[in-house]
């Protein structure tokens, strides 16, 4: 009978260019293959965790959140929440290195960790030549909390290795346990493991040689492969570890500001005041029967939600708006909501339509209404520039979107990893609608003159279909921003934007 197993290190996609397969993918794999837990450890990152803890939830396993950083000393580490603290503790580390460097990059020193941080696991990674001063500090920083982590590739020195790192565990005293450095859920992708890394380096498969993984080992094994590569006592420490993180995103609880309210008041008072000063204004002769009903059943189930901080925020970005003359409009389901035209901030007169409040916001959404309000685009980092100055940086930040792959980027950048010319790449990229159309796109592709039967063809193809919808890079939303009432770092990292000042 194969011994019970726990993946303690795995990158996905969201660890741009390197992981090989999407969160989901990697959850569904590791929970066929009777995994305990498998651990999302991307780069100094969480931005794949929601998607892995949803498939976690839906596949019945346990997930533990984490991320894989190097410090600037060249110390190689995996950390791991243990609880709620511990992700607070995360995402605090991984924003304060994701600020101290341009986007797209992170710097973190020893110095930047707490002794002893609280809340985390730390699985030591030692390169070679790495001598037990390493291990000490991590011993040190993690008391009672810490691992070396052992990965093994079929490589010509495991035994070596094992052996080196065993006497690393008798000199500074941590316990080691089994780690396979994930990058893709099935051998099947060492394929495109391989053109994403040529893509990260600027270069092609044939330049790229041993910076390239050797071979094709870092995929969910199954664990009756894993039980003849690794000894039973560091297998059975993978479970030691996963036992200790019993963090779950459904812990994280997110608080509205509430500088909004004045003294002497609460939420749902004021926003009951502001609600009734604009429903006068609106209708100086008196509003209609139909319009008030429709306020206080608005009122009553924004009561029942909670959400009465959600208007006031939008409440006051659009009276900041209005007093400096910018123009702004309320557009989209907030529409739908006598509230919000009471409050300014949409012109959709409700007693002149039927409006369904519950389109926008209802007991079963479980979530706050979507208001979506324009401002004019030359003023709009005024409106930035005031959340920021309002709330602070450590407080509001941009929203973070996800730019993917689409089959014009992905063929190019396919195009070059397998060394076609810039004029090969753009005579290919320059029509993709046939992309889906498998008899069309060999037509196109003999067309264009190339040969559909050759070998870099097909694998140009097939590479492309496999790339495109994988994360390329973060971005910032034009405008979407998050506010919390204490820092937004306990909830999320927050890295630096491009843009000055964002």
């Amino acid at each position: 009978m194969a011994p019970a197993y726990a993946e303690l290190h795995c990158v996905s996609n969201y660890s741009f260019l390197r992981g090989a397969s999407d969160p989901e993918e990697l959850v569904e794999r590791a929970a066929k293959l009777g995994y305990a837990a498998l651990a999302l450890t991307d780069e100094c990152s969480v931005a794949g965790v929601v998607r892995a803890h949803l498939a976690a939830k839906k596949a019945g396993i346990h997930l533990l959140v984490g991320a894989e950083v190097e410090l600037t000393c060249g110390l190689r580490l995996v950390l791991l929440a243990r609880d709620l603290a511990g992700y607070e503790t995360l995402c605090g580390l991984i924003t304060a290195a994701r600020r101290a460097a341009p986007k797209g990059r992170y710097r973190l020193a020893r110095s930047g960790f707490a002794r002893p941080t609280p809340g985390i696991v730390a699985l030591w990674r030692p390169g070679a030549g790495e001598g037990r001063e390493g291990g000490d500090w991590v011993g040190a920083a993690f008391p009672g909390s810490a691992w070396i982590a052992v990965e093994l590739h079929k490589g010509a020195h495991d035994r070596q290795e094992l052996a080196r790192l065993r006497e690393l565990g008798i000199a500074t005293g941590l316990p080691l346990v089994a780690c396979g450095d994930v990058h893709m859920h099935q051998r099947g992708r060492k394929r495109l493991q391989d053109v994403l890394t040529a893509i990260r380096l600027r270069t092609s498969l044939a330049e790229a040689g041993r910076r390239l993984q050797p071979n094709a080992e870092r995929y969910l094994r199954p664990i009756e492969r894993l039980a003849r590569i690794y000894p039973p006592d560091l297998l059975l420490q993978s479970l030691e570890v996963a036992s200790r993180c019993t963090f779950s995103l459904d812990e994280i609880r997110y608080e509205y500001p509430d500088e909004l309210v004045p003294a002497g008041e609460t939420p749902a008072s004021h926003l009951g005041r502001l609600t009734a000063m604009g429903l006068a204004r609106r209708y100086p002769a008196g509003a209609p029967d139909s319009v008030v009903a429709t306020v206080e059943h608005e009122l009553r189930l924004i009561a029942q939600l909670g959400y009465e901080p959600f208007f006031l925020t939008v409440h006051d970005i659009v009276v900041f708006a209005r007093d400096k003359g910018i123009l702004c409009q309320g557009r989209g389901s907030a529409a739908n909501s006598a509230v919000c035209y009471c409050l300014g901030i949409t012109e959709v007169d409700p007693g002149r339509m039927s409006v369904l409040f519950e389109r926008f916001i209802s007991k079963e959404r479980g979530e706050p209404p979507d208001i979506d309000v324009d401002f004019e685009h030359q003023r709009r980092e005024e409106v930035i520039q005031y959340l920021y100055a309002k709330y602070g940086r450590e407080r509001a930040a941009l929203t973070a979107v996800v730019i993917t792959y689409q089959p014009r980027s992905a063929v190019r950048d396919v195009g070059k990893a397998l060394g076609l010319s810039l004029d090969q790449v753009d005579l290919l990229a320059k029509s993709l609608s046939w992309w889906d159309n498998p008899e069309a796109l060999r037509q196109r592709i003999a067309e264009a003159g190339f040969d559909p039967e050759s070998a870099v063809l097909r694998q140009v193809v097939d590479l492309t279909r496999q790339l495109v919808g994988f994360p390329r890079h973060l971005s910032q939303h034009p405008g979407g921003f998050v506010i919390d009432n204490r820092n937004l770092s306990r909830l999320v990292p927050v890295e630096n934007a491009t843009m000055p000042g964002r």
